[in-house]
């Protein structure tokens, strides 16, 4: 291929919407997206966050206040994405939550409960919003976000790790019953330099670093640029999977 060659990904005019887009890997993807061609929805908690990322990206985007992890916002949020765009063909699973730092066994319920709601119940829930509303006819595609921690043991967020290993299951059994129409992926990031994951990354940034084989931690865009590929046509003959993005952190 001729290095002026130009990768089309099909993206060009899509809609997508991704949850948890004020920041951190969320507004990666919104930007990786936008900067394609697609037309985006931020989602995310306060409409002040949501306007400020909207100001970095270069396309046409709306924003949608909305809690991940409340079904009737997730319903809200899809439906005035379709009014405003006239279509949903991509929706990012990104909001997550993680209230507790510590042993699993010593968890109390609340924030249990809290973590699942927003990690494991929401993906569902948007999904299933996303389908009702738009994909069981038109077809579409999904992506949600998890962590490497769900291929993991060990550790102070293993309620969070434990939500993100179902969430990679779940995210086969839809592929299975949404397809052929509808594609199901995955992305499981490792540590990346996010305020989400600043608690686990911040106290020893270089000596976590040293200790993966590309001896660097992750920024957003090496997430961002997974999920390109997973929204577009390049991985057109993908579904049920899970792509690592970590620099090699669960090799050793």
């Amino acid at each position: 291929m001729p290095d002026s060659a130009v990768v089309d990904l099909g993206l060009q005019g899509k809609v997508a919407l991704v949850t948890g887009a004020s920041k951190g890997i969320g507004l990666g993807i919104a930007q990786a997206l936008a900067a394609e061609g697609a037309r985006v929805t931020l989602v995310s908690r306060k409409r002040e966050g949501l306007e400020e990322a909207a100001k970095t990206i270069d396309g046409d985007t709306l924003v949608h206040p909305a809690n991940a992890g409340e079904p009737d916002q997730a319903e809200d949020a899809v439906r005035a994405t379709i009014e405003h765009f006239g279509s949903l063909d991509v929706l990012v699973n990104n909001a997550a939550a993680n209230p507790y730092m510590g042993r699993a066994i010593e968890i109390d319920l609340p924030r249990y409960d809290k973590t699942h709601q927003v990690n494991l119940r929401g993906p569902l829930v948007w999904t299933q919003a996303a389908w009702n509303q738009w994909m069981k006819e038109h077809g579409g595609n999904v992506i949600n976000i998890a962590s490497i921690g769900g291929l993991t043991f060990g550790g102070a967020i293993g309620i969070y790790d434990n939500t993100k290993a179902a969430l990679m299951h779940l995210t086969g059994h839809l592929a299975v019953e949404l397809a052929p129409s509808v594609r199901v992926n995955a992305i499981a990031p490792g540590l990346v330099k996010t305020d989400f994951a600043r608690a686990l990354w911040e106290p020893a940034e270089e000596a976590v670093a040293k200790g993966t084989p590309l001896k660097r931690l992750g920024v957003p865009e090496d997430i961002a640029k997974a999920a390109v590929f997973l929204a577009g046509d390049a991985s057109s003959w993908m579904t049920g999977q899970t792509l690592v993005v970590d620099g090699g952190a669960v090799l050793i």
